[in-house]
């Protein structure tokens, strides 16, 4: 026979044993959800996309394989198809196909070129510059060009402004374009004055060649004398003594020069006078260049003291 407590405790464990039997059977009654609507349109939406990829991938796929062939076919031939932004540049290329940057490099050497012979002819004698150029007359032709670029970016060329100076004269004169360049004054005003042009070279058939130190004309048969950016040696001085000499008494001498060149406008004027001359005007109003003036009142002394430092060489920043 069974004690009290024994009964309890028998009791307890059945109790237990229910209890983990009811647990056990109500896991096994839980089932997975069933999918919803929301659900069921995010599978639908990712199938679709999986769908995408594939007809993606095989496109490509094609495509690559196209290419390929195209370049197998193009290679067998021996030829070679530009991409369109070469053949675009090749066909508005007017520098005989050069490419862009071959283009850059040749305008670069002719930029040293046209600088190295511009700082020649400013550092050295006149009868030195015309024996160069008499020796390789292509430089002077390569200097003009590299000139003519520079002119293009002046805001005024001062050739102009003696153009308009001689036009505005009613009478006749002779003048002496000393340093002519292209003799761009002959040309403009040859047929209302009579324009003589001299410089190194005979760039054209209205220019007589030499050194502007000694110009074939006749002493004082001149009413004008033009010196455009060309006191260029460094015996500039002599330049202006065969001014005076070919000048009539009362002749006038004009001078444009670039203005860092003429550090002390006053020492430059008072060298200019004691070669015969008198100063009447000066324009300093363009920021570039400088216009002088001067009236020829009485031939230049016997001796000269050359003073090549009253100009500096106008020497272009390398780059």
């Amino acid at each position: 026979m069974k004690t009290p407590g024994k009964v309890d405790e028998e009791c307890k464990r059945n109790a237990t044993r229910y209890d983990s039997a009811r647990t056990a059977s109500a896991r096994s009654k839980v089932t997975k959800p069933k999918a919803g609507p929301s659900s069921l349109q995010a599978r639908s939406k990712l199938s679709k996309v999986k769908e995408l990829l594939a007809a993606k991938r095989e496109k490509d796929a094609l495509k690559s394989s196209e290419t390929a062939t195209s370049r197998a076919k193009s290679d067998s031939a021996g030829r070679h198809v530009a991409p369109k932004a070469t053949a675009s540049l090749a066909t508005s290329n007017p520098s005989g196909g050069l490419s862009v940057l071959q283009q850059k490099m040749q305008q670069k050497l002719k930029g040293a070129r046209f600088r190295w012979i511009n700082e020649a002819l400013y550092t050295t004698t006149g009868a030195k510059a015309l024996e160069m150029v008499q020796n390789d007359p292509s430089i002077f032709e390569e200097y003009h060009r590299g000139f003519s670029a520079q002119v293009e970016k002046w805001p005024v060329n001062p050739v102009d402004v003696f153009i308009d100076y001689l036009r505005s004269k009613p009478k006749q004169l002779v003048v002496a374009d000393l340093g002519c360049g292209e003799a761009r004054l002959s040309a403009t005003v040859g047929q209302q004055h009579t324009v003589h042009s001299f410089d190194l070279v005979a760039y054209n058939g209205l220019i007589t060649p030499c050194n502007i130190a000694d110009v074939p004309l006749p002493s004082d048969s001149v009413d004008v004398a033009i010196f455009c950016l060309a006191l260029m040696g460094t015996d500039f001085l002599k330049f202006i003594r065969e001014a005076n000499r070919i000048l009539r008494v009362g002749g006038e001498l004009k001078i444009a020069e670039v203005v860092s060149r003429v550090s002390d406008v006053d020492a430059f004027a008072l060298a200019l006078e004691g070669q015969g001359f008198k100063l009447t005007r000066t324009n300093a109003k363009n920021k570039m260049f400088i216009m002088l003036d001067f009236t020829k009142v009485k031939r230049c002394p016997a001796t000269l003291s050359d003073k090549p430092d009253l100009l500096k060489p106008c020497i272009y920043k390398r780059r």
